[in-house]
């Protein structure tokens, strides 16, 4: 007791700090954060320490980004051939006598040069490294003696003056403006001299010098996120701890174990924790929120998928099926829009919706399982047809063979392992793997930044590579992806497609038209003649709300035809211009028969299965796949060369089995012009369609991911036992029967109960024809049907907006005006 006695009062009187003294040496003890030696302390940490994401726990350089914008010499001098007088600078004033944001003048400029024996005629390149320097970052703590005057004639203000001071170089003065300046024209003007590079101080982790002093078994949290999920779980699997350590972080451990393991569940084994949210694929974002899902581990809930198999392999959607059960078989109903075949043939119950798209569609075909479908539902059903293998997409009976090849030597991009690829020319060509294996990586990221950099003068940032070859077999590359062809609503299909400028070029033409001198302008929406002036040719109004979202109100005036009065008395075969941009394509096509510019170019988008949509939908109502394919019309009504190169990423996405076949039509065509096509594709119907096979893997991730797995014909790619994808072909290539496990309970007479099931009555939204549904709960039901029957409408427009709806409802006023504001 009197040891403990004295070492309390040591503490109390030494505020923590005690010193034990030995025979042979001594120790420092302390009650607090501190290290006795150096005497720094810190405060007692909290979760918000190891979050980058608030102002206690991120870098104070970066702000937690892990990235810094620099301007960089190369961008800031756009002409080295030339001198700082005649414009070497990018930010030179087109009167050559100034330069922007560096307020000492050429004549100031030209003193500082002169001190270092030098001046600013002389050629940027032929300047020494250490003048260069001068220029561009100053001369440390010397001074200058520095004069300015204005005169009249070249300015509102007059005088002159002379003041001392330090000279701090032009890219550190203009990086200050660029802090300093609010306008955001003038912002984006100077990012175009910067690059990022990793954040010096955190070197890329984002966090605080003293969060990231804090190791668990000899890994920081920021080494912890850089980690691979599967690689992540495999550290925390075989950690070990003490038994003071184990009654500590058993429950954490347990909780981190599974999280990491639904993960890894929906096929995102692959992607760091660290992963930007910006950075996801749309079918990434949507399976990590499914594992939240799965680990909150409710029961009674309705979930709502719009196809979560997007981007997954064969073996992945494997799993992202069992996850899907898991949920089901907890207690809740799935819902799921879908055109994946294994996921149709796992579901307990197909909703198909039908029997084609557009005001074709939203008639409700069945509801029953898919073993019992019969050949009458293959009768009014396209989707009925595949499954029961009444239609089928055919393998093609030649494959083309290719000569000439684009060569990419050592590509080392992300984590492609110094590969050698060749692109063969004239040929449609597959490019597969698991997710994560590097398909992007070598594909988006350094071959298409390449061709584009080459063939058309691009500035595209390209993936590390060694060499390229074969460039001189193509005279142009087209990407066509999945990004918006348009983000306003003025954008639609009509004006992407540059079908509008022959339409409006023909209303110009008729007879009351040029009687009344209208021209082509008068017949756009977005010039002031002929639009609609009390909602600028919108077709609404949007009223602004002040606790509540804004809302769009039709405009009274047009009735949402968006042109004026005089404009829409202008009429061809009875439609005016309001009337053929509400026409759907099928129907447009017909009205134009005999009008040979403007039915070529409809026929293209008849030609990759959009003949449902219309021609003024807006673009901000186009999903990812529409807008795709509308890329891909454009390019089909161009003058061919014979010489491209389509690179696709994904184009089977929200395609039906009978709208891959049209799509695939469309893709030979273009090859059999001598066209060459590269796909990222998943859809086994696709890759058997190719007449070669890149596959890459044969995992995912920075250790596994980016080898060559093989290249080749698909049925060469089918006898690899390497590779996944070859495995799935033999199911397709050889019609193997698919083993699938469906998982599920039968339905039981308990079933019938009222209660069980979500009545759905009168859904007439869109294109749904005032259709009546009983949708049994607890089940995974698959909605399907061609691409625009009304999938969509019935899931999301309908299901989903009804439940948010009745949700909010029950919320008070008061809770309902932040959830306002969250949206």
């Amino acid at each position: 007791p009197s040891i403990l006695d004295s070492v309390n009062l040591a503490l109390e009187l030494s505020t923590g700090k005690l010193k034990i003294i030995g025979e042979k040496n001594q120790r420092i003890f302390s009650t607090k954060l501190v290290c006795p030696t150096c005497g720094i302390a810190v405060n007692e940490f909290n979760p918000r320490d190891f979050s980058h994401n608030t102002a206690v726990g991120a870098c104070q350089r970066c702000r937690g980004i892990g990235k810094i914008s620099q301007i960089v010499p190369e961008k800031f001098v756009a002409h080295p051939e030339l001198s700082i007088a005649d414009g070497a600078i990018a930010t030179m004033t087109s009167t050559k006598k100034h330069i922007t944001y560096v307020s000492l003048g050429l004549k100031n400029l030209e003193k500082i040069a002169k001190e270092h024996g030098f001046n600013l005629s002389t050629p940027w390149k032929d300047l020494t490294k250490e003048q260069q320097d001068i220029m561009l970052y100053g001369t440390g703590k010397q001074e200058y003696h520095f004069q300015w005057s204005w005169d009249t004639e070249t300015s509102k203000w007059s005088g002159k003056g002379e003041w001392t001071a330090r000279w701090k170089g032009m890219i550190p003065l203009t990086s200050e403006a660029y802090h300093r300046v609010s306008a955001e024209n003038r912002k984006k003007m100077l990012e175009r001299l910067m690059d990022q590079s990793t954040c010096p101080d955190c070197k890329g982790y984002r966090l605080k010098p003293e969060s990231l002093a804090v190791l668990f078994k000899g890994k920081n949290i920021a080494e912890l996120n850089k980690l691979e999920i599967d690689k992540c779980l495999e550290f925390f699997n075989n950690v070990d701890l003490n038994e003071e350590e184990t009654i500590i972080a058993k429950p954490l451990l347990k909780e981190i174990r599974n999280r990491l393991s639904f993960l890894i569940e929906v096929g995102l084994h692959y992607l760091s924790l660290d992963r930007g949210a910006n950075e996801l694929s749309g079918g990434e974002s949507q399976r990590t929120r499914l594992a939240t899902q799965i680990g909150s581990k409710l029961q009674g809930v309705t979930y709502i998928l719009d196809e979560p198999s997007i981007g997954l392999a064969n073996r992945d959607n494997e799993k992202l099926l069992n996850s899907l059960q898991t949920l089901r078989d907890g207690g809740n109903s799935l819902l799921v829009v879908e055109h994946d075949e294994d996921t149709m043939r796992t579901a307990d119950l197909l909703l198909d919706l039908g029997p084609y798209a557009g005001d074709e569609g939203g008639h409700f075909l069945f509801l029953k399982e898919p073993e019992n479908l019969t050949e009458e539902d293959g009768k009014k059903s396209v989707t009925a047809r595949y499954l029961l293998g009444l239609d089928k997409i055919e393998i093609p009976k030649i494959r083309r063979e290719s000569e000439t090849f684009i060569t990419l030597k050592g590509a080392s991009h992300n984590n492609l392992k110094n590969i050698t690829v060749n692109i063969p020319i004239g040929t449609f060509t597959a490019v597969t793997g698991v997710s994560g294996s590097g398909k992007s990586s070598l594909v988006a990221d350094t071959l298409y930044p390449i061709l584009v950099n080459k063939l058309h003068n691009g500035t595209h940032k390209e993936g590390k590579y060694e060499s390229i070859e074969g460039t001189e077999n193509i005279d142009k590359v087209v990407v066509i992806d999945q990004s918006p062809i348009g983000r306003t609503t003025r954008s639609n299909p009509a004006t992407y497609t540059k079908v509008m400028d022959p339409i409006r070029d023909l209303f110009a033409s008729l007879p009351t038209a040029k009687i009344r001198g209208y021209n082509k302008t008068r017949f756009s929406f977005n010039t002031k003649i002929g639009r609609c002036e009390a909602c600028n040719g919108h077709g609404y109004n949007t009223i602004e709300m002040s606790l509540l979202p804004n809302v769009d109100v039709e405009c009274e005036i047009c009735k949402g035809k968006r042109y004026d009065d005089e404009t829409l008395k202008i009429k061809y075969s009875s439609y005016s211009i309001a009337d053929i941009l509400s026409m759907t394509v099928s129907k447009a096509i017909k009205v134009f028969e005999n009008i040979p510019k403007i039915k070529r170019i409809l026929q293209t988008l008849v030609d990759v299965g959009l003949e449902y949509i219309q021609l003024g939908q807006p673009s901000t109502t186009i999903s990812g796949g529409e807008g795709q394919r509308i890329k891909l019309s454009r390019e089909l009504s161009k003058t061919a060369t014979g010489k491209t190169l389509y690179i696709l990423d994904e184009s089977t996405t929200g395609l039906s089995f009978e709208d891959i076949k049209k799509l695939l039509a469309v893709l030979q065509r273009l090859v059999s012009n001598g066209n060459t096509c590269l796909m990222i594709e998943h859809n086994l119907d696709v890759i058997k369609s190719s007449d070669y096979v890149l596959d890459l893997g044969p995992e995912g991730g920075m250790e596994n991911g980016g080898y060559v797995v093989d290249f080749g014909t698909p049925e060469e790619l089918a006898e690899n036992e390497l590779s996944y994808t070859g495995l799935a072909l033999r199911k397709v290539l050889y019609n193997e029967v698919r083993a699938i496990d469906k998982g599920k309970k039968s339905i039981h007479e308990e079933d019938l109960d009222p209660a069980n099931f979500l009545y759905v009555r009168g859904a007439s939204k869109n294109n749904l024809k005032n259709i009546n549904l009983d949708i049994p709960k607890e089940k995974l039901v698959v909605i399907t049907g061609p691409s625009g029957s009304g999938k969509s409408s019935l899931a999301i427009d309908t299901l989903f907006a009804e439940g948010q709806r009745r949700f909010v409802e029950s919320l008070s006023s008061y809770a309902r005006q932040f959830l306002s504001k969250a949206e």
